[in-house]
């Protein structure tokens, strides 16, 4: 689905993708982090499934919302999908526990503009 319907559904998933790792990772620390594998790869899933739906945005909502880093996460995902090999678990868990949170509040304001 294109425009601002589509749109609408992908930034939808990029916040429930951002919810799937709040709850991952609730109240856990970077060493739990680093001890649980299925934790890392779930967020690092996640985190690709964000960076795809990214990738699928009409340029027309990019071009409104230039502060979402939107480069920036597709750049990640690709990353995550083809250089799995040399995936920094601490630049993930900073991504995680720094980037993410203003990432969501600025996508819960893409979906509300969206909206009206």
């Amino acid at each position: 689905m294109k425009g601002k319907q589509g749109d609408k559904q992908r930034i939808q998933h990029m916040l429930d993708a951002i919810a799937e790792i709040e709850h991952y990772t609730f109240q856990t620390n970077f060493p739990a982090f680093i001890e649980n594998s299925m934790m890392r790869f779930a967020c690092i899933k996640q985190m690709e499934i964000i960076g795809e739906a990214a990738n699928y945005v009409t340029a027309e909502t990019i071009d409104v919302f230039p502060d979402i880093p939107w480069r920036q996460i597709i750049g990640l995902r690709n990353i995550l999908v083809h250089e799995y090999f040399g995936v920094d678990n601490n630049l993930i868990w900073q991504i995680i526990s720094k980037d993410l949170p203003p990432l969501k509040l600025g996508l819960q304001n893409v979906l509300a503009t969206l909206d009206t």
